[in-house]
């Protein structure tokens, strides 16, 4: 089990970059796929048409989001966080995942980099 941080600006508000984490039509709109998402504890969610799937299990509204992903047995729960703070005009997103399955974990972050947040990035800051 392998760990990942990273850490992005981007050009909007920290309630914009929220609502694009947690909307289900904002994250339709970055991923070209329907999500099932919310903003509240125990939302079971999935995006990517079930490629991702897990649970929120903290919300601090425009400042956390703390979610278990779901990757089949595995002995500790992988944990993914995202906090939000001012940065000026921009907000600076910093995203820890743990517990990241060793052969999954290139994909990860690739995935991280590529679709997620980088994708996410260009709908907040271009559209």
């Amino acid at each position: 089990m392998k760990d990942y941080n990273y850490t992005l600006e981007i050009s909007a508000n920290q309630e914009e970059v929220f609502n694009a984490l947690t909307n289900p039509f904002q994250i339709e709109l970055w991923t070209g796929y329907p999500a099932t998402m919310d903003d509240q504890v125990g939302t079971v969610f999935s995006l990517w048409e079930g490629d991702i799937s897990g649970c929120n299990i903290q919300v601090v509204k425009d400042y956390k989001l703390v979610q278990e992903w779901f990757f089949g047995e595995t002995e500790n729960p992988s944990i993914v966080s995202f906090t939000l703070k001012k940065a000026g005009k921009n907000t600076l997103l910093e995203l820890t995942h743990t517990n990241i399955p060793d052969e999954a974990y290139d994909e990860i972050v690739e995935g991280w980099q590529d679709y997620y947040l980088g994708s996410m990035k260009n709908f907040l800051e271009f559209y």
